[in-house]
């Protein structure tokens, strides 16, 4: 590693825009304004090539070192995992070198009975059985030093499933607050965003796949301060693979199942713009077996950043999406945008991705921490 790097010649986005071609400093490990030291830099010709904060995807679910490498290749270096079985595995893969920084939320909340624990391999110590237990909950989850709370939350009406009541939900919330943790809820219908909202969350990942949020509903998530990680790559997926499968057709037609269509996905992130609520980019990339659809790790954030883009997000936004909003909403003050003090995590595309946000995949290096990595 050289301790000292120089982009010469480089345009820098600055989450309003692209600049022009300028020069950005690191050393060790750090972006910095200190010029002293470029006499001994390694030099890189940004060649008016467009530098970016290196991109954080805020839903995966990591299993193996080539997961963290598909993500490298992709420009991504931070990744939130937002369920796993085996904590132990995947902090085997947290810190090292040329590789994402990785947060974790561990083990999921979810209801006795639910998918997760029966069908999923959970542990049964993840099922939230009462208001006191959802104390223990999540003082397991502190014990493992996990970096927030995530819970299932499910739409009651949706037949076969086994949903936390609202108590339940609230309680876990209010333990996860008082131990400094956010919450962040899955929920795909808008039953299911209603009662995670009710319960206070953070965090709502998935958007509703049976109807759009309304207008007052986005708007009303966006007065509590609440934040939205759409997962419009994976909700697309699930949208096509459950309407392939002829039980869901039937139930359908007999009007038990609710409607399941990407463009209500879509029409909800239009409305949580207009609404100005904080969208961030997530993938819910996973190799899981059984798993309705599995975005592929790193470059299916590009294809995210798309669809926010198609769903009515500007290219600069869906952008910020992937940097600074992030950052900011999960605390990661070290990271996120390109400034002095900030960790060299960097992105060097070919092409305007804010003008075309297609030229985010045109990757032509990365670096983590301030090293280039292949």
């Amino acid at each position: 590693m050289t301790a000292t790097t120089v982009f010469a010649n480089v345009r820098v986005f600055d989450g309003t825009g692209v600049t022009e071609p300028r020069t950005v400093a690191v050393h060790d490990g750090l972006i910095t304004d200190d010029v002293v030291r470029l006499a001994n830099a390694e030099m890189v010709d940004g060649d008016a090539q467009v530098l970016l904060p290196g991109l954080i995807d805020s839903h995966v679910h990591i299993d193996t070192r080539s997961d963290l490498e598909q993500c490298t290749r992709a420009g991504v270096t931070t990744v939130l995992d937002l369920a796993t079985r085996d904590l132990t595995a995947l902090d085997s893969l947290r810190g090292l070198p040329g590789l994402p920084t990785v947060l974790r939320a561990g083990m999921p909340a979810s209801a006795p009975g639910g998918t997760h624990t029966t069908k999923m391999g959970f542990a049964g110590s993840s099922a939230v059985t009462s208001e006191p237990d959802a104390a223990r909950f999540v003082a397991d989850r502190v014990r493992e030093g996990v970096d927030y709370i995530k819970i299932i939350v499910e739409d009651p009406r949706m037949p076969g499933t086994a949903a936390l009541p609202a108590p339940i939900l609230a309680a876990i919330v209010t333990a996860a607050h008082s131990q400094g943790l956010l919450v962040i809820a899955h929920a795909v219908t808008s039953a299911a965003l209603r009662l995670a909202d009710d319960a206070g969350v953070d965090v709502i990942t998935h958007a509703p796949l049976n109807r759009a949020l309304s207008a007052d509903e986005a708007a009303a998530l966006a007065a509590r301060g609440s934040v939205l990680v759409p997962t419009l790559t994976m909700m697309r997926g699930v949208s096509a693979a459950v309407g392939r499968k002829p039980m869901f057709r039937l139930l359908r037609r007999l009007r038990v199942a609710p409607p399941v269509d990407y463009a209500h996905a879509r029409g909800s992130v239009a409305a949580a713009r207009a609404a100005g609520l904080t969208i961030v980019a997530g993938t819910d990339a996973n190799n899981q077996t059984g798993a309705p659809f599995s975005p592929r790790h790193g470059t299916s954030l590009a294809d995210e950043l798309g669809l926010l883009v198609d769903a009515g997000l500007t290219p600069t936004e869906a952008i910020r999406s992937a940097t600074a909003l992030p950052a900011r909403t999960f605390g990661l003050n070290d990271r996120g945008v390109i400034a002095a003090g900030r960790r060299a995590d960097l992105l060097l595309v070919d092409g305007e991705p804010t003008v075309d946000i297609g030229a985010i995949r045109n990757v032509r290096a990365v670096w983590i921490a301030g090293a280039r990595v292949a």
